[in-house]
C-alpha cells in the first residue's frame, strides 16, 4: 500500500491516499504519514476498525479506543469508506469522493484504572477476578424481582414483537459461540422458543434463509469481528432483524444492528476472554427471563430465576476464596499434552470453552465433548498420559455423566472433576476434583466455567506462556 500511495503522491498526502484506496481491493484499516507533510496523518478504513481520538492540542488513531484512554475520552468512530486528515488542531473526514462527512463526537465511558494490572500478574488474572463485579453490572438495573421480569432497553422492540417471535439464531465465533450456545440452551428450555446458534463464518456463505419472525443476535465482545460482522450484513440485506451483543461501546456491530445489549463487562485487555464470556451469559439469561415471563412462566418461578441471578456474583466470589488448589492442580497436570473437556446439557458449551482456554494461552491441545459422545469416538484417546476434565454439577443429567467417568477409569484414564460441594460419589471416582459453590443447575455454567479459566491460567504460567497475548492469536479478529 506505501508504494502504491507513493507512485499517487504528488505533494499532496490526501488525494494520493485516496487514488491509491480507489485500487485497493480487502481490509484494511491505515494510518498514512509523508516526511514531506510533518504534522499530518491520513487515516481510512474498510473492515477494519479506525478511531480517532480528541485531544488537547493533540489527536490520536488507533484501531481500539483502549490504546488512547491515557490521553483522551473524547472519540470518533470511522465508517468504511472514509478518509480522515488529522493534524494537531483538528480533523476532516470525506469519502473518496472528497465529499465532507460530518462526525458525531462519542464519550468513553471507562476509567483509565479499568486498563491497569492493580497488582496483578496478568491481565487475564485480574480479568478472571473481577468477574464478580462484571457480572454484576451486566445485570444492574436490567432486573425486576417485583415482578420476575428483565429489562433490555435496547432491543428497540416492543412487547407485541418480541411475543410474536417464533424462532431465535445466534450468530458468533470462538468464545463468544459458546456464550450463544448456552444461551440458545435458555432460551429453548425455559422460554421455550426454538434456539439455536450457527457460527458467523459459516453463516455467509450458505447463503441464509430468513424465516419471518426470526430474531438473530450478533455476539462479539470487540464489536468488530469480521466473520460475525459480515454475517450480520448478510442477514440484514435478506430482510432479517439483528441484535447485537457486544461489550465495546460503539463499535462497528452495536452501530450497525438493528438493536442490541452492552454487556459492560468493561474493558478486557487479554487476548483470551474471560469476564466478557461470563458478561455475554448474563445478557442471554436476562432476555430469557424477559421472554419467558411474557409467555408461560408464573410470577412464583420467574421470582425463583432472578434471585438465583442475583445471588451469582457472590457464588462466583466464593470461588476466589481460595485458589491454591486449582494452582496445585495446574502443577501437576501441566507437562501433560493432550486434555479431553467433557459436560452434559447446559455445561456442553462451558467443556467446549475449557478445552479453547487451555489451547489458546497455554498451548496444550485438548478437546472438548459431550460427556454422552465420548463413547461415539473420542474414547478410543484415553489413556494414562490424557487426563479428562469431567464438569459434573449437582444436576438431572449428573448420573449420565459419572457413567462416562467410570468408562474413562475403566480405560485407566485420569479424571479431574469439577462439582458441586458435597457430591462424595463424584470424589469417589475422580483422581483430583474442584469444589464450586452449589446452585440451581440452570445457573451452573457460571461457577463451571471459572475454575476452567483459573487451571488454564496457571498451566499457562507454570509453562511460562505468554498469558496475555498469546502466539498467533489477535485480541479483535478483524479479517476473514
Amino acid at each position: 500500500i506505501s508504494h502504491l500511495i507513493s507512485k499517487c503522491y504528488q505533494g499532496d498526502l490526501e488525494k494520493a491516499v485516496k487514488e491509491a484506496l480507489v485500487l485497493l481491493k480487502g481490509t484494511y484499516g491505515i494510518a498514512v504519514v509523508h516526511v514531506n507533510e510533518p504534522g499530518k496523518i491520513v487515516g481510512a478504513r474498510n473492515g477494519s476498525p479506525l478511531v480517532l481520538g480528541i485531544g488537547n492540542g493533540e489527536m490520536f488513531l488507533a484501531s481500539d479506543v483502549t490504546a488512547m484512554m491515557a490521553y483522551t475520552k473524547q472519540v470518533v468512530y470511522m465508517e468504511d469508506g472514509e478518509v480522515v486528515t488529522v493534524t494537531a488542531d483538528g480533523y476532516r473526514t470525506t469519502d473518496l469522493s472528497n465529499r465532507p462527512i460530518s462526525k458525531t463526537t462519542e464519550q468513553i465511558s471507562w476509567e483509565l484504572e479499568e486498563i491497569e494490572k492493580n497488582g496483578f500478574l496478568h491481565f487475564m488474572e485480574k480479568e478472571i477476578f473481577e468477574q464478580p463485579e462484571s457480572i454484576s453490572r451486566g445485570m444492574r438495573g436490567r432486573l425486576n424481582l417485583e415482578t420476575a421480569t428483565g429489562h433490555l432497553g435496547g432491543l428497540n422492540m416492543n412487547n407485541r414483537e418480541l411475543l410474536n417471535l417464533e424462532r431465535v439464531k445466534i450468530i458468533a465465533v470462538g468464545t463468544s459461540s459458546y456464550a450463544a450456545m448456552v444461551g440458545a440452551h435458555l432460551i429453548e428450555s425455559i422460554a421455550r422458543i426454538p434456539a439455536s446458534m450457527e457460527l458467523s463464518s459459516e453463516v455467509r456463505y450458505k447463503n441464509p434463509i430468513v424465516e419471518k419472525n426470526t430474531l438473530y443476535f450478533a455476539v462479539s465482545q470487540s464489536g468488530e469481528t469480521a466473520d460475525t460482522l459480515y454475517a450480520m450484513r448478510e442477514l440484514q440485506r435478506k430482510g432479517a432483524t439483528v441484535l447485537g451483543i457486544c461489550n465495546v461501546v460503539g463499535s462497528t456491530i452495536a452501530r450497525e444492528s438493528d438493536g442490541g445489549v452492552y454487556i459492560h463487562s468493561g474493558p478486557e485487555i487479554a487476548v483470551a476472554s474471560t469476564k466478557a464470556f461470563t458478561s455475554q451469559l448474563i445478557a442471554f439469561y436476562i432476555f430469557t427471563i424477559l421472554m419467558a415471563r411474557m409467555r408461560d412462566m408464573s410470577l412464583e418461578t420467574g421470582m425463583h430465576f432472578v434471585k438465583n441471578l442475583q445471588e451469582i456474583p457472590d457464588k462466583v466470589k466464593q470461588i476466589f476464596t481460595d485458589t491454591s488448589h486449582i494452582k496445585d492442580l495446574a502443577k501437576k497436570y501441566s507437562q501433560y499434552k493432550n486434555f479431553l473437556f467433557l459436560g452434559r446439557g447446559i455445561n456442553y458449551p462451558i467443556a467446549l470453552e475449557g478445552a479453547l482456554k487451555l489451547k489458546e494461552i497455554s498451548y496444550i491441545h485438548a478437546e472438548g465433548y459431550s460427556a454422552a459422545e465420548i463413547k461415539h469416538g473420542p474414547i478410543a484417546l484415553i489413556n494414562e498420559v490424557t487426563p479428562s476434565v469431567f464438569l459434573v454439577p449437582n444436576d438431572s443429567l449428573k448420573e449420565k455423566v459419572i457413567t462416562s467417568m467410570k468408562e474413562v477409569k475403566a480405560r485407566k484414564g485420569k479424571v479431574i472433576a469439577v462439582t458441586s460441594e458435597g457430591e462424595k460419589d463424584v470424589m469417589d471416582i475422580a483422581d483430583d476434583v474442584i469444589l464450586v459453590p452449589s446452585v440451581d443447575e440452570m445457573f451452573n455454567p457460571f461457577v463451571m466455567v471459572v475454575p476452567l479459566q483459573l487451571f488454564a491460567y496457571y498451566c499457562a504460567v507454570e509453562l511460562g506462556r505468554n498469558v496475555d497475548q498469546p502466539r498467533n492469536l489477535a485480541k479483535s479478529v478483524t479479517v476473514e
